[in-house]
């Protein structure tokens, strides 16, 4: 184990705790910045100013690689010890300026002086920050496959990977997703393309290209196979699409990670959905439902029975916002069972069961099933045919709380949907409860959010194709603007939170008797007070939570 003095300042060792001395002497350079602020119970600004203030070097606030020096540190070096050059205004020739998260030790320093002769001027910087510049210029995992001993022109091959290759290709996955998850990522895809092999995540709804090492792609049928392997299915099978699951342990827990394949002109595509099941979950005021939204939905929730559909497009939360409504519900005195595919939340006291339609466990038979179990409250994770849609249908009828889940543009659409199936307007009319539609859109990041001032006639030309009162731009001079900093990867942007459309059937019975249209139910709703998905996204944007650029790639003007 490393001595004290080798990575903690004098200043600094005597406030921490010896057990924390081995704690940061056991972690790597890139997580003692936030273990050191855990333990003297700040926050990591703080503890780079008191690290900087105990070592006597300069904090960097934005720093910017230099790009003509990045050859002279090997990628391995790079990412191991977490440092990288930096351009800094009063440089000289021969000086080599390098930003840390961590004062660097005599071993950084030796190992540095083997690659340039140049004295190194040393800074410090916030971990996260380093680390989205080493990914973004050396290339995410490229520590990992950096392997001097392979040629550099042949292609390599599954076959031809041996030994330290084999690790080195395990590394770079397991990179891959550590770093989607820091990233807050819901899917890593491996797309094999002429020439390359790019590899995007999905962050907050959009796909983010990943910056990859340059000698990627000699690595292509390893990495695919490698990921084949973890989910356990057939690599000598490159055919047909196949589906399994991947069970990566992580240090905040277990991972459920489903794994897709499917056969390219170029190779095989792998797309990873990534299940953090015990993952913080969301409350109601999280969602971002407001008071009266909440209201409304807490009024049905008291009721013994009855249907509450969510819908909206896939991504957009549905079965998030299910599972803020079973929490809620949860008591001792309730059973509750939920039937998902796939199991995304742990609900703690509820009965939770993955359908597995190989085996004949479709959501129709776990349903007709569990209705023996005496439930109370029942959550379908989608209705996907007619036998389901049924089921629910007459087990909200004869005493259960039912919760599910449609594929519809809005809330009037469920109903529909429903009579599309071959359910009868009368059983629709008497059983649904409540219908929610949902969006999602990017929150703006709190570090570096502006405003811009914005051209009246466009703004209520935007309002009037929304459905919006234009007469709402009157007094609006400025709206919520994006601006981009490197705590949101330079979008401006940082989560999401969401917009809702709240309906309820029976104020309008006699319209779905009558086989009413969706456009019609909607009609009559929104003359009965009803806030549409639009008018939910302008109240977010006035409340500088997202901006109107942002609600426009969400919301098509025929859900307006």
């Amino acid at each position: 184990m490393p001595l004290v003095a080798d990575f903690l300042p004098a200043a600094l060792g005597s406030r921490v705790p010896e057990a924390g001395h081995r704690q940061l002497a056991e972690t790597s350079r890139a997580g003692r910045l936030e273990v050191l602020a855990r333990l003297l119970g700040v926050t990591e600004d703080k503890a780079l100013a008191e690290l900087a203030a105990a070592t006597g070097l300069p904090i960097v606030p934005s720093p910017q690689a230099a790009e003509v020096a990045l050859d002279l540190l090997p990628a391995r070096l790079a990412h191991d010890f977490q440092a990288i050059p930096v351009a800094v205004p009063d440089e000289a020739a021969d000086e080599l300026a390098l930003v840390t998260s961590w004062p660097p030790g005599p071993d950084l320093a030796a190992w540095i002086a083997t690659f340039t002769p140049r004295r190194l001027r040393w800074h410090l910087a916030d971990s996260g920050q380093i680390r989205q510049l080493i990914a973004a210029h050396y290339g995410v995992g490229a520590g990992s496959l950096e392997d001097e001993a392979l040629p550099d022109l042949a292609p390599v091959t599954s076959s031809d990977l041996e030994a330290d290759a084999d690790a080195a290709v395990v590394r770079f996955v397991t990179d891959i997703i550590n770093q989607a998850l820091g990233d807050n990522a819901t899917d890593i895809h491996f797309e094999p393309q002429e020439g390359q092999l790019q590899i995007r995540y999905r962050v907050d709804g959009l796909l983010v290209p990943v910056p990859v090492p340059d000698n990627l792609l000699r690595y292509q049928d390893a990495i695919i196979s490698r990921l084949k392997i973890m989910a356990r299915l057939n690599i000598s099978e490159r055919r047909l699409p196949q589906d399994g699951r991947i069970n990566f342990k992580t240090a905040g827990g277990a991972l459920d990670i489903r794994v897709s394949t499917i056969p390219t002109i170029y190779a095989e595509s792998v797309s990873l959905r990534l299940l953090n099941q015990r993952r913080e979950a969301y409350s109601m005021d999280r969602l971002g439902l407001n008071a009266e939204e909440q209201r409304q939905i807490g009024h049905v929730l008291d009721f013994p029975h009855g249907l509450v559909l969510v819908t909206g497009p896939t991504g957009s939360g549905k079965s998030t916002s299910l599972n803020a409504f079973l929490r809620k519900l949860n008591a001792p005195e309730l059973r509750i069972v939920t039937i998902e595919d796939p199991i995304e939340y742990e609900v703690p006291g509820a009965n939770q069961m993955q359908v597995r339609p190989e085996i004949g466990l479709t959501f129709a038979d776990a349903f007709r099933h569990v209705l023996r179990q005496d439930p109370d409250v029942l959550m379908v994770g989608e209705i996907r045919d007619r036998e389901t849609a049924d089921i629910a249908i007459r087990a909200s009828l004869t005493g259960h709380l039912v919760f599910s889940t449609l594929h519809t543009n809005d809330a009037a659409g469920a109903i529909t949907r429903l009579v599309d199936m071959g359910i009868e307007p009368f059983l629709v009319a008497s059983a649904v409860e409540l219908v929610i539609a949902q969006r999602l859109v990017r929150r703006l990041c709190p570090d570096c959010a502006g405003r811009s001032p914005v051209e009246p006639v466009g703004l209520r030309a935007t309002l009037s194709a929304l459905g919006l009162d234009p007469a709402a731009s009157l007094d609006v001079g400025e709206l919520p603007a994006a601006r981009g900093c490197p705590r949101c990867r330079g979008t401006g942007y940082r989560g999401r939170v969401g917009i809702f459309e709240i309906f309820r059937p029976r104020e309008l019975h006699d319209l779905i008797i009558e086989r009413e249209s969706s456009r019609q139910l909607a009609r009559a709703a929104k003359a009965k007070g009803m806030r549409t998905l639009p008018q939910s996204g302008w109240e977010k944007v006035c409340a500088g939570q997202t901006t109107l650029d942002e609600l426009l790639r969400v919301i098509s003007l025929g859900d307006a």
